[in-house]
């Protein structure tokens, strides 16, 4: 199903699916969790926390956007052959089936391609479309790509989102913005810097989300390595106590970066890297010291 007749995004092929049978106004008005992803999959693999803060409550509804084509990805097995524009048709559809799976209030597949969204200039066109999502919805959270994230991809999308977030009045502003992990985990980060989200103890609809993405998983076992680094973040989190977690995932707080419109994004992140580096400096010198 495509809505787009009655919502207006910038691509032709853009995809508008409305998996609770909402009209558009409804579907972007109730959405208070909003996932934005470079790829199909990501926000699965990445937003999980907010999908199962709305998952089952009528209080809270997550909406997803996934802005490429999803045309460039390896492929394997029964997907070996198929061509970009074979692949954009599948992905697209894995993707609609985890957002009837995840109960998304609506999800929204810009298909711009990587070259576009990596050209500053091309991407304002995504940059529009994602204002013209946030400001017609009642989104109080907002998950995406962490800025040390080592996908250049997925750093567009993140920059594209803070500009989009940037043009909204500080009113209409997400109350949060998290940098979730997908291609660099934070568990470099100090602790009390972290966003630490308690993904529960049911890894059984994980699965079968991730599953959905047959053609992402077939010779490249995204959804087995997703699932280890939840658990990890969650054993490895506290060296000296009993895990209070069983399955967690970290994010960075980018939320200063939509509260004050001069802040430079590499100040959000560098400060970071910087006490890691500290850290590190400050544990080894003690035991090579003269």
């Amino acid at each position: 199903m495509n809505a787009n007749t009655d919502f207006q995004l910038f691509h032709e092929k853009a995809d508008l699916y409305l998996p609770q049978g909402d009209d558009v106004s409804a579907a972007l008005k109730k959405t208070t969790h909003l996932g934005v992803g470079a790829h199909q999959d990501d926000l699965e693999f990445m937003a999980l926390h907010g999908i199962l803060e709305c998952r089952d409550n009528e209080d809270q509804w997550f909406g997803g956007v996934t802005c490429t084509n999803g045309a460039g990805s390896a492929r394997q097995g029964p997907f070996a052959n198929h061509t970009d524009e074979q692949m954009q048709v599948v992905r697209a559809e894995e993707q609609r089936e985890a957002a009837r799976l995840g109960q998304y209030a609506y999800m929204a597949q810009l298909d711009y391609p990587s070259s576009e969204i990596k050209d500053t200039a091309a991407a304002e066109n995504l940059v529009n479309d994602l204002v013209n999502l946030l400001e017609r919805g009642s989104v109080k959270v907002v998950y995406t790509h962490n800025l040390a994230d080592k996908h250049s991809t997925h750093i567009a999308v993140a920059a594209a989102l803070i500009k989009a977030i940037r043009k909204l009045p500080k009113e209409k502003r997400p109350e949060k913005l998290i940098g979730c992990e997908v291609w660099r985990d934070l568990d470099w980060m100090s602790d009390d810097k972290k966003v630490v989200m308690d993904l529960g103890k049911d890894a059984d609809f994980a699965a079968k989300l991730n599953g959905l993405f047959k053609s992402q998983i077939t010779g490249k076992r995204y959804d087995l390595a997703v699932e280890g680094r939840r658990r990890a973040n969650a054993t490895f989190f506290d060296s000296h106590s009993t895990d209070e977690f069983e399955r967690v995932c970290f994010g960075m707080d980018l939320t200063p970066l939509i509260e004050n419109d001069d802040l430079d994004p590499a100040a959000a992140v560098l400060p970071l890297i910087e006490e890691f580096r500290k850290s590190v400096e400050a544990e080894v010198a003690k035991y090579f010291k003269a």
